[in-house]
Parts: C-alpha cells; structure tokens; sequence
C-alpha cells in the first residue's frame, strides 16, 4: 500500500485519469463507513471506496490492484492509496492496513516525546546509532509495561494507565527521590480521573454527531 496525490494517474479498463477524477464519479452506495482501528479516542471512522485498475507494466506480477479512497466524515477531505495483494482481499483489510500508518506515526511520537528520539545532537552514524538503541529500547520498556498495566482494568472513573503517564510515575518514583509518594500517586489520579471525564465527554459529543 502507498500513499499516492490526488493527481497521480492510475490505469483502468476505460483509460488512465487522475485519481481525484475517478473519485467524482463514484456513487454514493460505492461509499462505506469503516473503522482505521483505535485512536486516543476511541475507533477513527471514516468513509471509504476502493476502485480496481490495472498495471501497464507487462512485466508486473500477477495480483490484484486498486485505488483505496478515504474521506474524512466531516471535512470531506480524501487520501488515496495506491494498493495490491496476490490474491483478492476484502475492503476491510486494506482499511486495517491504512489504519496501521497511525500505529507507526504514534510510536515515533511518543518516542520523540517520551523518550528523546529527535534529541540527539551527534554527527557521527556510530553515535547516532548508539543514542537511537538506547532511546528505542526505553520506549520498549514504557511500552511492555503500559500493556502489563492494562492487563487489568482501571479503577472506576479513571483511564487506564498510559505511556506517558507511566514514564511520569517511574521519574517520580523510581530515577528521583521520592519526598512523598502519596502526593505523586494523588497527582497520577487525579489526571487520570479528569482525563477519564474529558474522554467521556468526547464520545457524548461524537454520538450526537452520529447520522
């Protein structure tokens, strides 16, 4: 799957246009609301249509081709996607595969964020390297713990633990002195519980925003 403009030129059965032109002339049925997986909050729907084309390339291995479409629900906004697969696959399928470049894009961020993947201030590839396995494996570390925490479910009226949160706790707790755990873990709940409200009231506002 790649993620291609909306004047790339792809080949059908009737000619080659422009990705944006095929697109106009979909009907509205060709249209189906899909989740791209979880997000923050909560499961990212959008609308989404997938047209077949073909390869010009004689030399290009035999499969199957499309033009995946997704259209952001309020904005109208479209992503193409240019995809192929050996064998057929449901519409669904692609959609999860789309979804997943969030996943990567969210583990960059909060490897930035988190733990200083974008910090270093190295000109050698040895250092670079160096710093970015250190960096990687902390991320790794916040990572298996935030899904060792989840394993059970959080108190009532508070989120589950997060990444961040969690790398909050263990500055707190673990690489710094605690003067008063009580107060850290006071000042964990309570942003957990404040979050859990905002979230809350997120989902109130997207279901009344449901057809």
């Amino acid at each position: 799957m790649l993620a291609v403009a909306c004047d790339h030129r792809v080949a059908t059965a009737t000619g080659v246009y422009r990705a944006d032109v095929l697109v106009a002339r979909l009907p509205k049925r060709a249209w189906q609301r899909l989740s791209a997986g979880q997000g923050a909050k909560g499961h990212r729907f959008y609308d989404w249509a997938w047209i077949t084309i073909t390869d010009t390339d004689d030399e290009a291995p035999e499969g199957f081709r499309s033009l995946l479409v997704r259209r952001h629900r309020r904005t109208g906004e479209l992503a193409f996607y240019r995809c192929y697969s050996p064998c057929r696959v449901a519409l669904s399928v692609l959609v999860r595969v789309a979804g997943r470049r969030w996943t990567i894009e969210e583990s960059f961020q909060t490897s930035k964020g988190q733990t200083g993947l974008d910090e270093h201030q190295v000109r050698t590839w040895i250092s670079w390297y160096r710093w970015t396995t250190l960096v990687l494996l902390a991320h790794l570390f916040l990572a298996i713990t935030t899904v060792a925490a989840r394993a059970s479910p959080a108190p009532a009226g508070l989120i589950p633990l997060t990444l961040n949160e969690i790398r909050h706790l263990y500055n707190a707790l673990v690489l710094t002195p605690a003067v008063n755990i009580g107060h850290v873990l006071r000042c964990s709940h309570w942003r957990r519980r404040h979050q859990h409200r905002a979230q809350q009231a997120h989902y109130q506002r997207q279901s009344r925003q449901e057809p």
